[in-house]
């Protein structure tokens, strides 16, 4: 019993750590807070297309998003605060 309570810790730590790297690499340059777009501008900007914003945060200097785009796929999409231009993501 041990040894198969062990082997299904790894094997959901593991899992966790997939999802942790799913999305690449990706980063922006930094960017002090004053220079930063505002994120509901952003928000704006992507509801305006038709999509649909679920979660908003930072990551590796950009705005991550989480939600659904125009056509009602989920997304995660990554955003220049400066700019609020779409980073692309390197695999």
């Amino acid at each position: 019993m041990k040894t198969l309570l062990c082997l299904t810790v790894a094997a959901l730590s593991l899992a966790a750590a997939d999802v942790a790297f799913a999305h690449g690499e990706v980063s922006c340059a930094a960017a002090p807070r004053a220079e930063r777009k505002p994120t509901s501008e952003l928000v704006q900007l992507l509801k305006s297309k038709g999509w649909v914003v679920r979660k908003l945060q930072m990551f590796n200097g950009c705005y991550e998003v989480y939600g659904f785009d125009e056509k009602g796929r989920p997304v995660e999409a990554f955003f220049d605060p400066k700019t609020l231009a779409r980073v692309a993501v390197q695999p």
